[in-house]
């Protein structure tokens, strides 16, 4: 006689993580996500030496953002297919490549094929789309938005560890040598990604995908999917949010006087606390309604613009503003890939947790550029600042339908 459904879930809640694989996994996102989180500060010395203007920089970071969200989806794909330790490895070299290729400084184009597209796709070959479907394959349904928790706070840690350490190394070596030792770190990514070896086809604990299709049948069913395409646009949201706050925050502060010192520790608050929000995230995520509980977190970043932009502006509600920002960050992350799980299995996750990054990368272009554009139009960033507050309803609204449950899918032999 077969044991119970809920004896049978129960002890696949317990089975133990598999722990080498979050660790090496965690490392790899750390490595990905630290350099290009610090790009920022290699803007003003590296222009100094060169004489190019914010523009030029500018495009090669726009560049950048654009790479990584359009390859996520192909490099999701071939680690379905290949595995994803070779696509983790290839991540490594294009990344070194990238910033061997920026730190040369020659002509403008150095920084725009080195810093912008090969950096891109070092990016969108070894983040989070990558590394939390190998997740996914390897732990139970039950353990997923826990280990995808994990996952995203270690990226969170390398936007935290790498500005430090690359303002230290500019300091110390300058920016053109500190972009080559940088690279030398990222050739570290194909040995700690060793143990992510294997593909969709052969998942262990996750892979509960019987169902065999090719990537158009994929494709077709989540594009004809209601809830996946609500996912989709709400992350959109996200992109938009995160990446006006990262690029235009510390000129806002600028224009509303207070000092510059209070944008440094605003961001190092954020990525601080992102830590905390993405392990928290996994936590919650793994209990309760994930489409609520992203819908409650765009609500909060909605009112945490709206009560930032209304009371008093200082140093305090700087602060305060970046501490709560920075708990919402990331915190989207875990139970957005979880759903795309849930709802398609893992055969196809990298895939269709790519197509759903991509929204996310044009929402970060957008914001990015919105937020010039629209300064330089009104002469002030509040109507940017109240378009991301009103797309965070918009998102908080989308959610909310979302249905947490497997496709309808016919029954196979």
């Amino acid at each position: 006689m077969s044991a119970p459904t809920s004896t049978i879930a129960a002890a696949a809640g317990r089975a133990h993580m598999p722990w080498l694989i979050i660790a090496a996994g965690s490392i790899v996102v750390m490595l990905t996500f630290g350099p290009r989180s610090a790009m920022g500060f290699f803007q003003l010395p590296m222009l100094q030496d060169t004489g190019w203007d914010r523009t030029t920089f500018g495009l090669a970071m726009a560049l950048q953002n654009l790479c990584w969200g359009l390859s996520q989806p192909f490099f999701g794909a071939i680690a379905d297919k290949y595995g994803t330790w070779r696509v983790l490895a290839m991540s490594g070299i294009v990344y070194a490549c990238g910033l061997f290729l920026m730190s040369l400084g020659g002509s403008p184009w150095t920084l725009h094929v080195g810093g912008g597209v090969l950096v891109g796709l070092g990016v969108g070959s070894g983040s989070f789309g990558i590394v939390l479907s190998a997740f996914a394959r390897n732990v139970t349904p039950q353990q997923r938005s826990m280990a995808f928790g994990i996952g995203t706070a270690a990226g969170s840690a390398g936007m935290f560890l790498f500005a430090p350490l690359s303002q230290g190394l500019i300091s110390s070596l300058g920016w053109s040598d500190s972009l080559v030792a940088l690279g030398g770190l990222m050739l570290l990514v194909p040995v700690f990604a060793i143990p992510l070896r294997g593909n969709a086809a052969t998942a262990g604990k996750g892979g509960e995908t019987a169902l065999q299709q090719t990537v158009a049948q994929a494709l077709t069913e989540a594009l004809g999917h209601r809830s996946y395409l609500l996912l989709v646009a709400g992350f959109f949201v996200c992109g938009y949010q995160v990446a006006f706050i990262t690029a235009h925050f510390p000129a806002y502060l600028g224009d509303i006087g207070i000092d510059a010192r209070y944008a440094v520790i605003a961001l190092a608050l954020i990525g601080f606390f992102n830590i905390i929000g993405s392990l928290a995230s996994g936590v919650i995520s793994q209990r309760h309604s994930k489409p609520y509980f992203l819908a409650l977190i765009y609500l909060a970043r909605s009112v945490a613009v709206a009560a930032f932009l209304l009371l008093p502006q200082s140093p305090l509600s700087v602060i305060i503003f970046a501490i709560v920002m920075g708990l919402l960050w990331l915190s989207t992350v875990p139970p957005t890939n979880a759903l795309v799980a849930i709802m398609f299995g893992t055969r196809h996750l990298g895939l269709l947790g790519g197509i759903v990054f991509l929204s996310h990368q044009i929402g970060s272009f957008l914001g990015v550029w919105m937020g010039g554009y629209l300064y330089d139009h009104f002469g002030t960033y509040d109507p940017v600042w109240w378009f991301g507050a009103a797309l965070g309803i918009f998102a908080a609204v989308v959610h909310w339908p979302i249905r947490e449950q497997p496709v309808a899918r016919p029954a196979m032999a």
